[in-house]
């Protein structure tokens, strides 16, 4: 479903006004142009080149550090408390031993990694859930560049802290802090806001689905190399090394956005950061969606779409960070015991699926509507994450990841159809609401699933994946059931039109 959705809740002349909105991509205008044309117009950076049209740069180079710094932190973690506890499992063979009794040393690594990662994790984002919303719906009259370039900076600060940790053998608690500090600048959630709110801004409604999908391909390529790179290079030189390339990657992008990226929106110099504006904003946005005097079921229906497909979001998101943040764990205990080498491999055939998602939903939308591919895509991400949670060989555990191909095929399909609810002055406030459930999303899996993996090590090693995948069915019969009933409206439309 395109524009069924929008058409059957919006009159033709509202489309007709937001679809004019849109600017030109790559324009830029002087006064008179404007006045002759109309076209809201671009901001030149300080440096404009023929290739400063887009914000997937900026994205690409934030994922590839963090993909770069997710396993090797945790490896770090796993790495520092075995020394502190006297654990050399898999160094010494211990590791590979199955016939025995689990090691006690070993499921206590286990538990104080998940729950160092937890700790970690809860800091962190309970700080960046109130600075995205801010950040996020100051864009729509400030501009979309500061929410590019301030994330970028605070995520390399938390890299040099990181940096200080290893190179001084700080305790661990250390980590916190820099997550911490890349939470008060807004976090990688920022950048996502503010990436997907820049593409809302720049594309039609038609092609906003498939803009959105490459901005996750960029997700997916970033994380894959990184991957590759990560487990090789740590088994090479160690860890200080790779996170000198997670700090100048974040600076890079800081300074990619600063110099190249055009503004979208046309900044607002008496916008104000710090007022509560921004976050009753975001409340009006979820309270009355829009104009306060809108009324009649069309309205009312939109709302509760948006409520539906955030609920959705959250729960498929929610499935993908919670088993991420496992998946290290997973191969690096007993009875896989993967070193630093297959553990690259494995995240990068995780994040190939990002670019085999978006192949695969470029070729499902000729012949299915976006909700129906979002469908496929939850079917392909419970299949893989079952054979996962069974996986008991190195085989095997590329076998789910091989299932799960289209995983990432739901959340773009989600994303889009929130952004075409909204109006086009909204993108920023529903982007940052969006990055907060995000924000949210992290939270509870890295509290659910860090905490769920230890209390069923002796039931199930697998069973948080077997979880998540039960939990997908939620969205999967959410998404079906209001396709079906915008399809029953469209037709009963149709008939009375007839």
């Amino acid at each position: 479903m395109e524009d069924s959705d929008t058409r059957a809740i919006l009159p033709e002349d509202t489309l007709s006004s937001v679809d004019d909105d849109i600017p030109i991509n790559d324009t830029f205008c002087n006064n008179e142009e404007v006045e002759n044309k109309g076209h809201i117009c671009y901001r030149r950076p300080p440096f404009a080149c023929p290739l400063s049209v887009s914000v997937e740069p900026v994205l690409f180079l934030s994922m590839f550090s963090l993909s770069l710094q997710w396993p090797l932190s945790t490896q770090y973690l796993w790495d520092r408390i075995s020394e502190d506890v006297g654990y050399n499992g898999t160094k010494g063979g211990g590791c590979a031993n199955t016939s025995g009794p689990p090691d006690p040393l070993q499921k206590e690594v286990e538990t104080l990694t998940a729950h160092w990662n937890l700790y970690i994790n809860l800091g962190g984002f309970a700080v960046g859930l109130f600075v995205v919303t801010l950040l996020g719906s100051w864009s729509d009259q400030g501009g979309r560049r500061p929410v590019l370039i301030l994330p970028s900076l605070g995520l390399a600060l938390q890299a040099g802290v990181y940096l200080l940790v290893m190179y001084l053998k700080l305790p661990v608690a250390w980590f916190l802090l820099g997550r911490l500090l890349s939470g008060l600048s807004g976090d990688f959630n920022s950048i996502l806001a503010g990436c997907f709110a820049y593409v809302a801004d720049t594309s039609d409604r038609g092609s906003r689905t498939f803009r959105v999908a490459v901005l996750e391909a960029c997700l997916g390529l970033a994380g894959m190399l990184a991957s590759i790179i990560g487990g090789q290079w740590r088994r090479a030189q160690g860890y200080i090394n790779p996170f000198w390339l997670v700090l100048a990657t974040n600076l890079a992008a800081a300074l990619y956005a600063y110099l190249f990226v055009p503004e979208s929106v046309t900044p607002d110099p008496s916008a104000k950061l710090f007022t509560t504006r921004h976050h009753r904003a975001v409340y009006r946005l979820y309270s009355a969606l829009g104009d306060p005097t809108e009324v009649g079921s069309y309205t009312k229906w939109r709302r509760y779409k948006l409520w539906l497909y955030i609920f959705c979001f959250f729960l498929v998101v929610t499935v993908h960070f919670g088993s991420r943040e496992l998946y290290v764990l997973y191969e690096l205990s007993s009875p896989l015991c993967w070193g630093p080498g297959l553990i690259g491999w494995g995240s990068a055939a995780q994040n190939l699926a990002y670019l085999s998602s978006l192949l695969g939903l470029r070729t499902l939308q000729r012949c299915l509507e976006d909700s129906w591919v979002s469908l496929v895509g939850l079917a392909s991400n419970m299949t893989g994450l079952v054979v996962i949670s069974l996986a008991n060989t190195t085989e095997l555990m590329f076998t789910g990841y091989g299932l799960c191909f289209l995983y990432m095929a739901a959340t773009p399909v989600l994303r889009a159809k929130l952004s075409k609810l909204v109006g086009p002055e909204e993108q920023g406030a529903l982007f940052a609401s969006v990055a907060c459930v995000e924000g949210l999303c992290s939270l509870v899996a890295s509290s659910l699933f860090n905490t769920l993996y230890p209390a069923t090590l002796h039931i199930m090693k697998g069973f948080p994946f077997l979880f998540g995948a039960l939990l997908l069915l939620i969205p999967t019969g959410i998404i079906g059931i209001v396709e079906c009933r915008d399809q029953r409206t469209d037709r009963r439309e149709d008939s009375a039109t007839s």
